[in-house]
């Protein structure tokens, strides 16, 4: 199970949002870049990097501080404010690795699809980021139709490989992360699901990496910006669970 340490930009600062809301908002660094030497040094393999201005709908252009995480030379998972396939591609060119398509496929799946086809299956995640049991969109504001399930089902059909399950009741909360809920996602749509929101402590990394079926990671976000989780713990965790 891949750690993703979460690095979610805010005009051009590392934050973090409560619930998904922009107006529950901490500030923990002027610089992206050194926060994601941090997160390396620390032994993260893969980061995972929110522009939240294009997923607000605030700023849609790519932070400029996309390239300077990426050539630190870990692969970067990239989202927020990828509208089109357009937007996707200048994601990659600018050193994104794979990128996480949210709002686009909710209104049109077939989206999901086309960027399968155009950037390959490892390149491309779909956001089924969930409140009160649909998927939301806009940057979490509104609510969709889709069940997580059922979106990823159809998505799963069109050759998407990886998914991202954000349960925004926990984004930010530290109450732990919804474990089953991720499980059962990963179970019904045969998707590697990697797993966000509400992770609290080292525990709940273990819990995550002994879920059947097998998830593909978790995102660690504000658990690691308040010290309640160190990455070099974390990792050890969710390695032993694999031996």
């Amino acid at each position: 199970m891949i750690l993703f340490p979460a690095i979610d930009l805010r005009g051009g600062r590392v934050v973090r949002l409560t619930l998904g809301d922009p107006n529950q908002q901490t500030t923990y660094s002027d610089d992206p870049a050194a926060t994601a030497r941090r997160w390396i040094d620390a032994g993260a393999s893969w980061l995972h990097v929110i522009n939240l201005d294009g997923a607000l709908g605030d700023l849609p252009d790519l932070p400029g501080v996309l390239r300077d995480i990426a050539a630190l030379g870990v692969p970067v998972q990239f989202g927020g404010g990828l509208r089109t396939l357009d937007d996707a591609a200048r994601a990659i060119d600018a050193g994104a690795a794979r990128v996480i398509l949210g709002t686009p496929v909710v209104q049109q799946p077939e989206i999901a699809g086309q960027a399968v086809e155009r950037f390959g299956a490892e390149a491309v995640a779909v956001a089924l980021d969930a409140r009160d049991g649909f998927v939301a969109a806009h940057g979490w504001q509104s609510a969709s139709a889709w069940t997580p399930a059922d979106l990823g089902l159809k998505v799963a059909a069109m050759g998407v490989r990886w998914a991202l399950f954000t349960d925004l009741g926990r984004d930010g909360m530290l109450s732990g992360a919804n474990v089953e809920a991720t499980a059962t996602l990963a179970r019904e749509t045969g998707l590697a699901v990697i797993a966000s929101g509400g992770v609290a402590s080292v525990q709940d990394v273990r819990l995550l990496a002994e879920a059947r079926p097998p998830l593909a990671g978790a995102v660690i976000g504000k658990a690691l910006y308040s010290g309640a989780v160190r990455l070099e713990e974390a990792l050890k965790a969710a390695n032993d669970m694999r031996k």
